[in-house]
């Protein structure tokens, strides 16, 4: 493999208080290795950041530039895991193990999608297309 470590550093970091989190770009040196997992970065930024519990990192939209050998994606750090249930959309928290997926069918998916262009308002959540 790569006989250079991985090195991570984040840039254009901010507090978003209104969010309860951190925000940041990642970037990733990691020559010789075609990429490095999500779970390795978490533990590596939860040390850099000082971070109690890992699952409270969020790591997204990673992409290796041309080439390889550098990786450049977004990171989010909430503050607990609360905030990070209320704020985060459903499809990355299943990824990260914190919610289950909901198994439906195309059929399904479609005949609620058609039912909804009829109905207007607040009248959808009866049909089931509201949160």
């Amino acid at each position: 493999m790569g006989d250079r470590p991985v090195t991570v550093r984040t840039r254009r970091a901010m507090r978003n208080k209104l969010l309860s989190r951190k925000q940041f770009v990642v970037e990733v040196n990691h020559p010789g290795k075609a990429n490095v997992s999500k779970a390795d970065l978490a533990e590596k930024l939860g040390q850099v950041y000082k971070v109690k519990d890992e699952k409270t990192i969020v790591l997204f939209g990673f992409r290796t530039q041309y080439g390889g050998g550098k990786s450049s994606g977004f990171g989010l750090i909430y503050d607990n895991l609360d905030a990070l249930k209320k704020y985060e959309p459903k499809h990355r928290l299943v990824r990260n193990g914190l919610a289950e997926r909901l198994e439906r069918s195309r059929k399904q998916i479609k005949e609620r999608k058609n039912r909804m262009k009829k109905i207007r308002g607040t009248k959808k959540k009866d049909v089931g297309g509201g949160k």
